[in-house]
């Protein structure tokens, strides 16, 4: 009897592997789409088919109760149909699979999901808007003046936290098709810039920088002011960095301020060769000219021949 059961074995194998040609080994799905017994290309075709509406429709989501949608190309979410059926491709010799297969047996192959977590906490940060930077604190130009905004605690979407709930859910919909909402909490933050900050920058910077004229010239043929009340708000602002308030130059906009001021002026650069005067040539004058207290400091001159 030992031996006619190994016999039958033995048959129902080798038949199992003869009836078994595909790329994709019969009785194999992925994400509960059946691509058994089908060439890798024609299995890539059935997967991406049948997963086409629960690969992008939006997801569903709530934020403290709120409904909102999730775009999951715009937040870095898919599934790599390729790489799916190619893991799931091969030969298996396993003889438990290879007769369960003659018998409707199944495996299921491991989907290949793609999270780009970077696009991903951009779009939850989009979904949870503006409110939050709001009551972050900072310091805005108005009128020609630097005007302090304090912070104050604030509800916000914990975005850390969603990330991975996020992911999950996508998974479980292009696995199951199930689309209910996803639950995201708000939760109680802290502001990024405190009072202290805030003040310390408005009187050693942001002060200074709006007290009056600058001037930043190469010589005196060429040369360029920014006033508080109509230029310097267009290019200066400050950006939150690990709870600080810095500085930040827009280029482009300082750039189409002074325009072809320095057109033809030459710069003595560290490798011996002559360059045209750069934004970020204009851009290190400015900041010290900002900081100056007398009309002296306030005029700076972008030195030419490299001294």
């Amino acid at each position: 009897l030992g031996v006619g059961v190994v016999v039958l074995a033995g048959v129902a194998y080798g038949a199992g592997l003869l009836l078994d040609h595909g790329d994709v080994p019969n009785g194999t799905t992925a994400l509960g789409v059946d691509i058994g017994g089908s060439t890798k290309d024609d299995a890539v075709k059935t997967l991406e088919g049948a997963l086409k509406d629960r690969r992008t429709q939006p997801l569903k989501l709530t934020v403290d109760g709120k409904p909102q949608t999730l775009d999951p190309a715009k937040a870095g979410l898919d599934v790599d149909a390729q790489t799916t059926v190619r893991d799931a491709a091969g030969r298996d010799y396993n003889p438990v699979s290879v007769i369960g297969s003659l018998f409707g047996g199944t495996r299921t192959a491991k989907p290949a999901m793609i999270v780009d977590d970077e696009k991903l906490e951009i779009a939850l940060r989009n979904v949870a808007g503006p409110a939050g930077a709001a009551k972050d604190g900072g310091i805005t130009f108005e009128n020609g003046k630097a005007v302090p905004h304090y912070g104050a605690p604030y509800k916000s979407l914990d975005v850390e936290a969603s990330k991975s709930k996020v992911a999950e859910a996508y998974r479980q919909r292009v696995t199951g098709g199930t689309d209910a909402p996803v639950a995201l909490a708000a939760v109680t933050q802290q502001p990024k810039v405190d009072k202290a900050t805030v003040d310390r920058v408005l009187k050693q910077f942001a002060e200074p920088a709006m007290s009056g004229m600058v001037t930043v010239r190469t010589d005196a043929a060429h040369a360029v002011s920014f006033s508080p009340q109509k230029s310097i708000p267009k290019f200066l602002s400050f950006k939150v960095v690990n709870g600080d308030l810095v500085p930040y130059y827009d280029r482009p906009a300082l750039q189409q301020l002074y325009g072809e001021t320095f057109s033809g002026v030459l710069v003595a650069r560290g490798d011996g060769s002559k360059k045209p005067v750069s934004v970020e040539d204009v851009a290190g004058a400015v900041g010290k000219a900002l900081l100056g207290t007398t009309s002296a400091e306030r005029i700076q001159t972008i030195a030419t021949n490299g001294d």
